[in-house]
């Protein structure tokens, strides 16, 4: 019998034969042949529970099923080499169960760098009725369909299928896998209706339908789903109505994303005030009902009862929401509510009951929030990032904002900010982000950023109207990959120092490890302080970049740049800043700057904007500058240069624009020449038809006779000689008679001269 194809009557046949054997002991009387016997039957019971097993083979059926669905798709990075031989159950992708060779998992998940592609064809598959496991996502078969036969996988407990570029209509079949427990058919190109059918899958625990074309509304039938711990419909625009869930449904939600134009009525909000399991709640853009009793509150979220637990995630951003913020919401560990009309924090901040908050990121960046900010931050001390951007804040940056020591990214750019920066901000060591730009603050600039606040990567202090020196403290920032101080009244001399800048002075900027020195703590120490997987912060600065305002996020944290245009300083453009070869961008325009331009300024080859426009800046351009490869913006406008604009590589593809308002230089970009330079020698008017022909004509009468005449001259002279021999030695003695006078002449001359 062939172990590798037992089936069901061969465990049957197996159980007669060791009640057999169990009968055969009881009449035994020798004791130890009465263990071997025994030892059998363990040993036959051990093998039908699969902790022992023979060779096992998978079925052919199933063999020629893989391969049909193999013949179906295109495997350009061999991803199915192995698939060949008799057993399938040793090729890659595929699990069999130890007893039966039935195979129970085939999983192809494909990646970025070798996927599937081609047609796929699920009902290839039919024969695999054992099948647990299917994970074909990640790969790209473009417009293949779920056929009706996805169905018929009973035994199907794992479905994911995500970002594979399936078509077409989401089939009612799969409420036929009644034991399926993940379903995630995310990033494709389903279209339709989502089918009540789904409200039958009662083991389901983990649901993923976002990012592709599903419309109409959430089937009601989705509440008999008692066991759903996420899930997750975002990205679908053309869903919408109101959410069919309330008190009781879905017990166990744990995660929530349902970004989209759903409306959130009364038994809406009841129901997710009562998710005694929830710990993230994503309901970005969405709307609140305006049903019965909810009428007050269109636009106001309501102080639901609803606790996260172990932290969690809330994002209601982009939203139409104003009011007052509920306290609720600082049991959150990730609080987002960035674009909506909040127009007051303190209700959130200063409570009593705040002392417990984990709350780990708040952005409240693109509101209308507007008066003071509340000097009540003490308790809210694990707070890492703050994002108060583009609001209608006054007054001071309060001080108690210093007892925030984990803070690791500060942004209060865009505000009516006053005053000095509280010096308590010195105890924030951990910033890596500052942003105050945009704001009314004044006073120098505090010498305490760069005593204490080391790990800086970006600080952005412009368009304020701070004044006095640069300090050269700020030197001190060794990982500062962005310094952004213009449109203030910053005077005297740029500081040497900035050398210093050791971040800048490396050839290109290690993203790698800068994303270290960002998130320098693991999640598992996250996880412990609160009570989630913190993600990553994204950065969200804006500079002036190229001559033009710009947001940068992830991943330009390859950016490196200065920028301390638009101040008062003098003197001339330090030296030391040739050091700094990874800088990509460099503004000290419209300052009063002097001098010249350093000449090894072509030493910093990442260069690709350098503005320093409108100064007093004199001499002429180094030819250095020439071998910058990836320089693509350059003004050196308004200034007292002079000489020769120098030529060479990609300087001639700028236009006059980036010279201009400097007297004294010349150059083919300002179409004018230099002193020295030869004039131009202009060709001459090519000859009409006609007169070409008389031309030709001439020269060739002329070259005829030239011919002729040397012809006639040779010949007569050299004929006779060759010819004639008389003639020859006449010849002969006319020579000898010319060289005997030359002697006697040159020997009476040179007697005489002795003489």
């Amino acid at each position: 019998m062939n172990i590798g194809s037992r089936s069901s009557p061969s465990r049957t046949l197996h159980k007669i034969l060791y009640i057999l054997i169990w009968k055969k002991l009881e009449m035994m009387s020798n004791y130890f042949l009465k263990w071997d016997y025994a030892l059998l039957v363990v040993l036959i019971m051990l093998y039908d529970a699969g902790l022992i097993h023979g060779e096992v083979t998978c079925l052919e059926n199933e063999r020629q099923a893989l391969l049909r669905f193999k013949q179906s798709i295109d495997d350009p990075w061999g991803m199915l080499s192995t698939w060949r031989g008799d057993d399938c159950c040793k090729w890659q992708g595929i699990t069999c169960r130890n007893q039966t060779g039935h195979v129970l998992r085939l999983h192809l998940r494909g990646s970025y760098s070798h996927h599937l592609s081609g047609q796929a064809n699920i009902s290839t598959l039919i024969d695999l009725q054992y099948l647990q496991h299917l994970d074909l996502s990640y790969n790209d078969f473009v417009n293949s369909y779920i056929s009706e036969h996805i169905g018929l996988f009973s035994k199907l407990k794992y479905l994911n299928i995500s970002d594979a570029d399936f078509a077409g209509s989401i089939p009612y079949q799969l409420g036929n896998l009644s034991q399926l427990q993940y379903l995630d058919i995310s990033d494709n190109d389903f279209g339709g209706e989502i089918p009540p059918q789904l409200g039958k899958l009662t083991y389901l625990q983990y649901m993923d339908l976002s990012y592709n074309y599903v419309d109409g509304v959430i089937p009601y039938q989705l509440k008999h789903l008692g066991q759903l711990q996420y899930l997750c419909l975002q990205g679908n625009s053309e869903l919408s109505g109101a959410i069919p869930f309330q008190s009781g449904d879905l017990p166990l939600l744990q995660t929530l994303k349902l970004h989209g134009d759903f409306v959130l009525e009364s038994k809406g909000a009841e129901w997710v005030s009562n998710l005694s399991f929830l710990n993230t709640l994503d309901l970005t853009s969405m709307s609140l009902g305006n049903s019965h009793q909810w009428l007050q509150m269109i636009r106001a979220i309501p102080n639901l009862s609803l606790r996260l637990p172990n932290g969690g995630s809330t994002d209601l951003s982009s939203n139409q929401f104003e009011g007052v913020i509920p306290s609720f919401l600082l049991y959150s560990s990730w609080l987002i509510l960035s674009r909506n009309k909040f127009s007051n924090v303190s209700s959130l901040l200063c409570q009593e009951n705040n002392i417990g908050s984990k709350l780990g990121t708040l952005d409240l960046s693109n509101n209308q929030l507007k008066g003071s900010l509340p000097d009540c931050w003490k308790s809210l001390s694990l707070l890492l990032f703050l994002d108060l951007s583009n609001n209608n804040l006054t007054g001071k940056i309060p001080p108690s904002m210093g007892s925030l020591v984990k803070l690791e990214a500060l942004v209060l750019r865009s505000n009516g900010f006053i005053g000095k920066l509280p010096s308590s901000l010195k105890n924030c060591t951990t910033l890596f982000l500052l942003d105050v730009s945009e704001n009314l603050l004044s006073g120098p600039i505090p010498s305490w950023i760069g005593e204490s606040l080391h790990q800086l990567i970006v600080l952005s202090m412009s368009g304020n109207s701070f004044s006095g020196n640069l300090s050269k403290h700020l030197c001190y920032l060794k990982k500062i990959q962005l310094l952004d101080l213009s449109r203030n009244n910053l005077s005297n001399e740029i500081p040497t120092c900035l050398k210093n800048f050791t971040a800048m002075s490396k050839k290109s900027i290690n993203s790698t490890e800068t994303a270290s020195l960002i998130y320098r703590y693991n999640n598992t120490y996250y996880y412990v302080l609160y009570g989630v997987y913190i993600s990553r912060y994204t950065f969200n600065i804006t500079v002036t970049w190229k001559g033009v305002k710009c947001g940068f996020k992830d991943p330009e944290l390859r950016l490196s740049s200065i920028d301390l245009s638009s101040n008062h300083f003098t003197g001339e453009i330090p030296n030391e800043i040739v050091y700094l070869v990874g800088l990509v961008s460099l503004n000290l325009s419209r300052n009063n700057l002097s001098g010249e331009i350093p000449s090894e300024i072509g030493n910093i080859t990442s260069l690709e904007s350098l503005d320093l426009s409108r100064n007093h800046i004199s001499g002429t351009i180094p030819s250095s500058l020439s071998q910058i490869d990836s320089l693509g913006v350059l003004e050196l406008s308004n200034n007292s240069l002079y000489g020769r604009i120098p030529p060479g590589r990609h300087m001639d593809t700028f236009d006059a624009s980036s010279f201009e308002g400097n007297p004294n230089l010349c150059g083919t970009q300002l179409n004018k020449t230099c002193p020295g330079d030869m004039p131009e020698v202009k060709p001459e008017e090519p000859t009409t038809h006609d007169d070409a022909d008389d031309n030709s004509d001439f020269y060739e009468a002329l070259h005829m006779s030239l011919g002729f005449g040397f012809f006639t001259g040779f010949w007569g002279l050299l004929g006779p000689l060759l010819f004639w021999r008389s003639w020859r030695i006449a010849y002969l003695r006319f020579l000898n008679k010319v060289a005997d006078y030359i002697y006697v002449t040159v020997a009476v001359y040179v007697a005489k001269f002795h003489k």
